[in-house]
């Protein structure tokens, strides 16, 4: 079996800034991020640093011309919760909600909760092209476009394989929800 080395960590510096306000820019993106990303937790399910996610996912929305904004959602860890509580604070209605291990989705705030634009649920298959991917595409939808689905990758295995670690994690995770309304972070990556 070959192993690749992680990529290299871009330092991330998250803090918070106070209650998340509703957006009022049409071509807002908010990113919304779980309880422990970036704060407990510092990488993905197969170790992609935080730093290097964020700085992919913020890219793509920048390549595009859309501007961004950053929230953590400490209600829930559940991901079609946090991305809609970035959809409904997004001025365009699109948010992107990224759980600590990596799962990720593109939301839309007048979708259903449990529906959305683009889920990308293969933690352990998100690279990061695939981040800077995904931002792009949000960015197209604030924007109004209908871009095409971004390409994944599928391992029927992943599931079987990653399992476990998936729930460990999670189970980590649900220790940082506390009630509250999202609040707005800052965010700070190295190079």
């Amino acid at each position: 079996m070959t192993t690749t080395a992680p990529p290299p960590a871009h330092a991330l510096d998250v803090s918070e800034r106070g209650p998340a306000a509703q957006g009022s820019r049409h071509d807002e993106v908010v990113v919304a991020l779980s309880p422990a990303f970036g704060g407990f937790f510092t990488r993905t399910i197969v170790d992609v640093p935080h730093g290097s996610v964020l700085r992919e996912l913020f890219a793509g929305i920048e390549e595009e011309g859309a501007s961004l904004r950053v929230i953590r959602v400490t209600h829930s860890a559940d991901l079609a919760i946090v991305a809609f509580a970035g959809a409904k604070l997004s001025g365009s209605g699109i948010g992107v909600g990224v759980l600590s291990r990596g799962t990720t989705v593109i939301h839309q705030r007048d979708l259903p909760r449990l529906s959305n634009l683009e889920l990308f649920p293969q933690a352990p298959l998100l690279d990061l092209e695939t981040f800077r991917a995904i931002g792009r595409n949000a960015a197209r939808y604030a924007k109004g476009e209908t871009p095409q689905p971004v390409p994944v990758r599928n391992d029927f295995m992943a599931r079987p394989r990653w399992q476990a670690k998936a729930a460990l994690l999670h189970n980590k995770e649900m220790e940082f929800v506390r009630s509250g309304k999202p609040v707005e972070l800052e965010v700070a990556i190295g190079r």
